[in-house]
């Protein structure tokens, strides 16, 4: 078994709270998602989060505007719908639990 593959499962089990506590700090292009997650060592290319932005939108996580660029064509900004912040909430309760857990299983004691 490789390192590699176990580390690509645990980062994409997380990616989604990242990406929409991401959102949640302000409506966000898609670009500038990558962009942060790579500064945090979370090495994610568009191929994968453009099916996951899709999947959010379609769940009713997330929404999108349309706005103007001087740079290009328009650009897509991201934010949280009302039941978007409210699973986002619960994914951080969640993963606040799961924290702790494995924190509690893999302290060495002496």
């Amino acid at each position: 078994m490789s390192i590699e593959k176990t580390q690509v499962q645990m980062r994409k089990g997380i990616l989604e709270y990242c990406i929409l506590s991401i959102i949640k700090r302000g409506d966000a292009y898609a670009s500038d998602i990558i962009a942060e997650l790579k500064q945090a060592e979370m090495i994610v290319v568009e191929g994968t989060l453009y099916p996951l932005l899709t999947r959010l939108k379609n769940d009713n996580l997330l929404q999108y505007r349309w706005e103007e660029s001087s740079a290009g064509p328009p650009r897509k900004y991201y934010s949280l719908t009302t039941e978007g912040e409210e699973f986002l909430e619960h994914l951080g309760q969640t993963w606040q639990q799961l924290k702790n857990a494995v924190e509690k299983v893999t302290q060495v004691t002496h």
